[in-house]
């Protein structure tokens, strides 16, 4: 996996929601309390993610075969949108269904410390991975808003790590307000609401991921300062003197195949114009490395002839 695709983050994920797991499944045992058990439930799901996301960046590696000679670079995507799948199915909707078990038969929370303290526990953890996850997506990210980094990003990882770590802080919290409210209240519906709260966000969540990652799959094209840096780097002024037409598309997060037709000067023979494409090659592969795979097709530039 590249630089790019956040290692180092997704480990510290998975490190800190396996631990944080068990506590939560050891606190919901002890207090009979339903947001812990969504919450212990949501953090076992994450570290699922989180190996899926470190299988997809192994099996991304592999060689291009005679069966797919553009390689498998875009397993990548799909282990991105797995991830989707289960964050939606095992975390959202299995809330969502122990929260509203929760508010039509509530129950007093028992052993209010075992909550309180793995939520404490749990946060700190989450902070500490979120930290990791926002310092290894600056490398990246440059002068662009955090939005448009989840929205534009061809590395699927830290956008997903961002997110999944983003909705789990924002449960932690929700989850310690709805045991709060019920331990000050006797009342464990509150604990119920808090539950159906971090079912809605995780499920909002995961569809904003699927809605990513499958613009991912149909296949996107490279980023506008990309394009620009092919298309100038295809020119030289001399032989090449017009671009016509280009397209691009990202085969994984780090590999872009180019395809353009090429303006050459009709009187220059064939070993002048291969020459020419060797050397627009090379420039392509200079200005945008992640252009691993680049076809061009010579043309003679015809231009309208003015109407008399």
């Amino acid at each position: 996996m590249s630089a790019s695709g956040g290692t180092k983050a997704i480990v510290a994920a998975l490190t800190a929601n396996l631990a944080i797991a068990v506590a939560k499944f050891v606190a919901a045992v002890f207090s009979g309390s339903s947001s812990m058990l969504a919450e212990g439930v949501h953090s076992l799901a994450d570290s699922g993610n989180q190996a899926l996301l470190l299988l997809g960046g192994k099996r991304a590696k592999r060689a291009a075969s005679e069966e797919h000679p553009f390689g498998y670079g875009r397993e990548r995507y799909i282990y991105a949108f797995l991830v989707s799948i289960v964050l939606f199915s095992v975390g959202g909707v299995f809330a969502l269904y122990e929260g509203i078990e929760k508010i039509r038969h509530p129950h007093e929370i028992e052993h209010w410390y075992w909550p309180v303290g793995v939520l404490v526990f749990a946060i700190i953890a989450e902070t500490f991975s979120f930290r990791t996850a926002i310092k290894e997506s600056n490398e990246t990210r440059g002068s662009q808003s955090w939005v448009q980094f989840i929205r534009t990003a061809k590395a699927p990882e830290l956008p997903v790590v961002l997110l999944e770590d983003l909705g789990a802080l924002v449960g932690l919290v929700l989850a310690l307000g709805g045991v709060s409210v019920a331990l000050a209240t006797g009342d464990g519906v509150w604990d119920g609401i808090g539950t159906l709260c971090i079912g809605i966000l995780l499920i909002v969540i995961a569809l904003v991921l699927a809605a990513e990652t499958k613009s991912l799959l149909l296949g996107e094209s490279a980023g506008k300062d990309a394009v620009a840096r092919i298309r100038a780097a295809l020119t030289d002024g001399e032989t090449v003197t017009q671009v016509i037409h280009m397209r691009t598309l990202h085969l994984g997060p780090d590999e872009l195949l180019v395809a353009a037709k090429i303006a050459v000067d009709s009187g220059d023979d064939a070993a002048t114009v291969a020459a020419a494409i060797d050397a627009a090659e090379a420039r392509v592969r200079a200005a945008e490395p992640t252009a691993r795979v680049i076809y061009l097709e010579p043309d003679i530039l015809r231009r309208p002839t003015p109407a008399e």
